[in-house]
Order: C-alpha cells, then structure tokens, then sequence
C-alpha cells in the first residue's frame, strides 16, 4: 500500500476528494495540516446535518493506492488540474507493515472517570487504585469511556454512589455499547433497561453485559416501560430535542435526568426544548461538550 499525501486548502478539499476517488485511491480522508499546534482547529458536526466545513484551512488530503505507480499517476494527473492551484505534493510512500491489532490495541489504555473508577480493555491490567472497573474493548457500538460525553455520564453515576444516593430503577436510552448501564448497574442500580435503535448495539450491550457480570434488560425502545428512578441518554443534541417529551415522561417525580452528546453552544437549545417538562442544568463541561441534568 502507498500512500499519497496532498495539503490543499479548505476550497479545494472536495474537488480534490472526488478526484482522486475517480482515480481509484482505496480510500481518502482528511486531517487538520496544523492538528498538534496552536494553529489546530476543531470542527464539531452532527450526523444527518450538513458539514461545518468540507476541510481544515490547511488540510492534509491522504489518499491509500494499492501500487505506487497508481499514486504516482494520480499524483501527475492532478497537478495538471486548474483546480489544484494552492494545492501541493508533500509525499508519496509505502504504508509501513503493522500489527494492526496490537496496534489498534495499544491505542485503548485503560480510562480513568475517578481514582477509584476506570474503564479497563481486556488486553491491560486493572491499575492498582481501582476498586471499581468496567471491562470493554472497543467495537461496533459507541461508548468505549475514551469520549468525554461518555466519562461525564459515568462520572455523574459515581458522584451519586459516592454521594450514597440510590440510582434506582434505571433507563439507559441509546445505549450503544451498554457502557453506562454497566456503570449503573456497578453503582447499585435495582433494575435497568438498556434501548437502542441499533440491533448490533443491543447485541453489543449484551455481550458487554455479560464480560462485565452484570444483569440488563437490553432491547429496541419499545423496551422502555413506565417510571424510572434515572433517565440516561448520551445521544447528540437534535435527537435528544425531539426526544424531550418521551424521555421526561419516563422520569418518576423526584428523578435524575441525565442527558450528554451536547455541545456547550447547544445548551440554551437544550434548556428551551425541555422547558415545558424540566429546568436542565449544566452539571459538568469537558472539551467543548457538557453535560445537562434536571430533576422532575
């Protein structure tokens, strides 16, 4: 495999992009030029809504060709394009031979959500301080404790165990990989259910249930039934909009609602779709995202 690396500003990336599909490239993905300096720029979107931008500034187009004689004669054809002005060639190499699943392993260490609460793959060692620990290796599903929507939910789940608060009768809403309520259920929560859209992220939960010995009521939405103690859903911002009434009739009074997949600039969006139900809070902010919280 080679690869062949363009930097091309923003208004080129796209036409860029289709060209070297058309030209056969396996694959093309684009990275921030300046990613790891002060330069670095964060680009935030949502599934189901337009890009904020096609590209970076300065983004670097990496394109993977089977021979290097295919990258080569890409690399010719689009230099003679008028739309490659402002673009530049910065190389053409081989893609080193890896162990790719030691290397995708050693890109998972064990996550750390309080000193005493870790995320842990099965490949390491718990780390001596913890006395509490989720065993989950990276797959299909979202929620591997590495995203820090993912680490508020479950340090707000610690905070209530470390508070002596019962969590309850719990929904997790969207579980994805079951991650928060295998937290839950490792915080004394009575009874949970666990809802996806997704079949492979019910499969996930389960699976991720079992590695962990916990006991989850794992479905499709139609699962989700009557009142809870505790209502999770670490979504993202516009279905957790529409989703407001369904999600706080499920709130018993007195209840937590805990919702995560926000954005700091979405929270007055979020406190106004709930405002008929609830008063959301900001209860903890992490990298541009935040977590809100309400009691019913």
């Amino acid at each position: 495999m080679f690869e062949l690396i363009l930097l091309a500003p923003v208004a080129q990336v796209e036409t860029l992009s289709e060209a070297l599909d058309a030209l056969d490239a396996l694959s093309v993905s684009v990275e921030d030029a300046d990613a790891q300096t002060a330069a670095e720029q964060a680009l935030f979107g949502e599934p189901g809504m337009p890009p904020p931008k096609a590209g970076w500034e300065r983004s670097r187009v990496v394109s993977l060709f089977s021979e290097e004689a295919g990258a080569r004669d890409a690399a010719v054809v689009l230099a003679a394009q008028d739309f490659f002005a402002g673009c530049r060639l910065v190389a053409i190499q081989p893609v080193p031979e890896q162990d790719w699943v030691r290397l995708t392993q050693s890109q998972f260490a064990p996550v750390e959500i309080t000193p005493e609460f870790w995320i842990v793959p099965s490949w390491h060692e718990p780390p001596a301080q913890a006395q509490q620990v989720i065993r989950l290796d990276p797959g299909l599903a979202f929620g591997t404790g590495t995203h820090p929507t993912t680490r508020m939910c479950l340090r707000w789940i610690a905070s209530q165990g470390a508070a002596g608060k019962s969590l309850g009768r719990v929904l997790d809403y969207g579980c994805g990989s079951g991650i928060l309520a295998i937290g839950a259920a490792k915080f004394g929560a009575a009874t949970i259910d666990a809802v996806d859209i997704d079949e492979a992220a019910v499969q996930s939960t389960r699976a991720n249930a079992e590695a962990n010995h916990v006991t989850l009521n794992v479905g499709l939405p139609d699962k989700a039934e009557g009142s809870y103690q505790t209502v999770l859903a670490n979504i993202l911002a516009t279905p957790l909009k529409v989703l407001a009434p369904l999600l706080c009739a499920h709130v018993a009074p007195g209840g937590a609602l805990v919702l995560a997949g926000i954005l700091e600039r979405q929270a007055d969006e979020l406190k106004l779709a709930y405002a008929p139900y609830c008063q959301l809070q900001v209860a903890d902010q992490e990298e541009g995202w935040i977590l809100m919280t309400a009691r019913l």
